[in-house]
């Protein structure tokens, strides 16, 4: 395939965009179209179909205009993706081949049923893409994937190594079935003490705007007829909570796939949505996994990578991460193996101050419990009935403040650095000293008596912390990572 000169996508790719102009004008109109559906009988039929009808008929034009000014091409001789595009405001976007970061050849449900496919391109300088190609076929995506990525000038011939790899590893459909069910426990926790909050709230104020006595409740309801059904509205929406994260899990990454691909990783997956990605080992800035007692004992884990961003939001780079789901020991240590060509150890310990924990109790315990004893004592608001979740809130706080606190350790070797954390989900973020861009240390006036601080390193894939360590032994490692930067032949992508 000769991508030299412009070209233009799939034909049938009219009908992708149709469908992407449509639905983000219904997304910029639908409170006029909300307002038109409650007063449908009173519109003239005739003006809605003849004002639907244009307004699909300009769809369908600003479509065809878009797939019309759509070309792209590499120019070799300065080493350039472009891609030209527009209807009225004409755009040129210039990518140099050896700043693009990553190629994703993504399909959604409409490219799926059409039979065309959508390439992202995206390098470390910016927030999102900086060019998506929304319609072509599957071995032109292929292609230029390849080419993109190895950035050749000669004319070899560009195949799909794919179809003749047999993937070496493939994640079992029982594997996301135990990370769809043991993970995301905190949020749903989350969504059913805010439902049970919410019910109990309304439920108070039915009962003070109707001069309704708890007393005369109490009369007509047995009290443990209603714990119980309590108890049963709970579990239900719990098991809920739990099903719909197992149902979403199961259709993001369904038939997940990791094939080589020369010195890359080949990452598959997606029911509805296809996505198919490569991951470049030296392109690998941080690489992080995760599990929980749960998980542990099922012998399942979580494995994120995160590649170059121009994305300085930790947040937004955790959505950019690659998900891995439902890996075992043996699978995890294949990919770390295949990412850093060893399996990263442990080495050199570094604790928190019981400081840290000190601190922790102070701002979430001792606060919120003496600004509760002031509304209490000065009668600014009627707590009084919240006062038998104070053990509650005490237990539940102490315990997540301990345990992240036994958790939180940073490991050194030459080679690797691994920062341990996490409560519940224990994570460890890897990340190799030559990639490290950045290293910000802190010391608070009150923390050099107790010769303690804290360190951040800052990658192009984000950044790794650790808060209230020895903060001589944090200068020496600081001296040898600046060492390692300065000195070491490696690339960090």
């Amino acid at each position: 395939m000769n991508f030299n000169q412009p070209q233009r996508q799939s034909l049938v790719g009219v009908l992708v965009m149709f469908t992407d102009t449509f639905q983000r004008l219904i997304r910029g109109l639908w409170p006029i179209l909300v307002i038109w559906l409650f007063k449908f009988n009173e519109l003239n039929k005739a003006y809605v179909v003849l004002g639907t009808g244009s307004l699909l008929v300009l769809v369908a034009i600003v479509a065809y205009l878009q797939y019309q000014n759509f070309t792209f091409y590499i120019d070799d001789k300065n080493d350039e993706f472009i891609i030209q595009k527009g209807v009225l405001n004409k755009t040129r976007i210039a990518i140099k081949l050896d700043k693009i970061q990553q190629v994703t050849i993504n399909q959604s449900f409409v490219q799926k049923v059409i039979g065309v496919y959508a390439l992202d391109i995206d390098t470390a300088g910016t927030q999102k893409k900086e060019a998506v190609i929304r319609a072509v076929s599957h071995e032109l995506a292929q292609a230029l994937k390849i080419r993109l990525l190895e950035g050749e000038k000669n004319d070899q011939k560009l195949t799909d190594n794919t179809d003749q790899e047999a993937p070496f590893i493939k994640i079992s459909f029982s594997s996301l079935v135990k990370i769809g069910l043991t993970s995301n426990y905190m949020r749903s926790f989350a969504l059913l003490l805010a439902f049970v909050g919410t019910v109990y709230e309304n439920a108070q104020s039915f009962m003070r705007a109707n001069e309704i006595d708890d007393s005369q409740v109490n009369n007509y309801i047995d009290e443990r007829l209603a714990m119980f059904s309590i108890s049963i509205i709970i579990i239900i929406f719990l098991s809920l909570f739990l099903l719909l994260n197992l149902v979403r899990t199961i259709i993001k990454y369904f038939d997940f796939k990791i094939t080589k691909q020369n010195r890359s990783l080949l990452l598959s997956y997606g029911l509805l949505n296809t996505k198919n990605t490569i991951i470049r080992p030296e392109k690998v800035q941080i690489v992080s996994t995760s599990r929980n007692f749960l998980q542990k004992k099922m012998d399942t884990l979580n494995l994120k990578i995160r590649q170059a961003s121009g994305n300085a939001d930790q947040e937004e780079n955790d959505k950019q991460a690659i998900h891995i789901p439902g890996c075992n020991t043996e699978e995890r240590d294949k990919i770390l193996t295949l990412l850093f060509h060893k399996i990263p150890e442990e080495g050199v310990m570094l604790r928190p101050n019981i400081r840290r924990l000190i601190v922790g109790i102070v701002i979430y315990q001792v606060v919120p419990l003496i600004i509760l004893f002031l509304f209490y004592h000065f009668s600014i608001l009627p707590i009084q009935e919240y006062l038998i979740f104070v053990p509650l809130y005490i237990t539940f706080t102490g315990l997540l403040l301990y345990f992240g606190f036994r958790n939180n350790r940073l490991f050194v070797t030459d080679e690797f650095i691994i920062c341990r954390k996490g409560v519940w989900d224990i994570e460890h973020q890897i990340i190799e000293p030559h990639k490290i861009q950045a290293i910000a240390t802190s010391q608070l006036f009150w923390h050099k008596s107790a010769n303690i601080g804290s360190i951040t390193l800052y990658t192009a894939g984000g950044t790794i912390s650790f808060h209230l360590g020895d903060f001589t032994k944090i200068k020496e490692l600081v001296n040898v990572w600046l060492y390692q930067v300065e000195t070491t032949p490696k690339n960090w992508m």
